[in-house]
């Protein structure tokens, strides 16, 4: 057991304390073994968990899931504080120069530069080429292809107008329409289907990700209509021929028109 004082209220220095502690020889032998890799994922879980909670505006359930995602960062600063390449005061000290470096309106005499000009200093930036590749890999790909077209846009790069995206999203659409008929190439063309979607998005200054996050409800929510409908015969979706699942589909389009 490790000796640790409770207490009526914990503070941000206790919760530092909390996971040196529970990383330390005595403490937790799951916390003990983990790496940056073995909990990568727990860190997108956990900041997707707080967005849900931002979403439904939900006091309490923010204040637990930021804890979450707070807890995420502080693991892995104790990680590397272990290695001794840089401990959770570097982290503090580096976002705080970041902030007054990208703030000079703030902090220092006004430039005129914007909050893009200031990153692209800070990160040497030189191109705009330099610009597309400093978008995470690790994005979603819906988010990452928005920001390509975004930065993309800044160079003068982009289609007119709405129309013109919409052409180019419909001769993507042919193009895996005819990878499909060959068999070949589909996830090439695929991907620029949804590209093209995406550039359509940016012109209509729509948020792809909410786009689709509102479709998968829709989705859900005709399913659901589907299979109820379904079970008001007497039936399940599995025991319904293709066609008959396709008019209940089209009858459950309807009824949420």
């Amino acid at each position: 057991m490790i000796d640790f004082m409770r207490k009526e209220r914990y503070t941000f220095e206790d919760l530092v304390e909390i996971t040196h502690l529970l990383r330390s020889p005595g403490g937790c032998p799951w916390d003990q073994v983990q790496t940056h890799q073995s909990i990568r994922r727990n860190f997108l879980e956990e900041t997707y968990e707080a967005c849900e909670a931002l979403d439904t505006d939900d006091a309490g359930l923010m204040k637990e899931e930021l804890g979450d995602v707070l807890l995420q960062v502080l693991f892995h600063a104790d990680i590397e504080a272990d290695r001794g390449r840089f401990t959770l005061d570097d982290v503090c000290d580096g976002i705080c120069k970041k902030l007054i470096f990208r703030h000079p309106n703030v902090f220092g005499d006004p430039t005129g530069r914007t909050w893009d000009d200031m990153k692209a200093l800070e990160k040497g930036q030189k191109t705009h080429t330099d610009t597309l590749n400093s978008v995470a890999r690790s994005l979603p790909a819906l988010w990452r292809a928005e920001k390509l077209v975004t930065k993309a846009a800044k160079a003068g790069f982009c289609w007119p107008d709405e129309a013109g995206a919409l052409g180019k999203l419909e001769e993507e659409t042919r193009e895996l329409r005819q990878a499909a008929e060959q068999g070949s190439n589909f996830q090439e063309e695929l991907g620029d289907v949804l590209f093209a979607a995406v550039c359509c998005a940016a012109l209509a200054e729509q948020d792809p990700e909410m786009a689709l996050h509102s479709a998968c409800e829709k989705f859900i929510s005709r399913f659901s209509a589907m299979e109820e409908a379904a079970a008001a015969q007497g039936r399940s979706l599995e025991l319904c021929t293709p066609e008959e699942q396709l008019a209940l589909w089209q009858a459950a389009k309807r009824g949420q028109a």
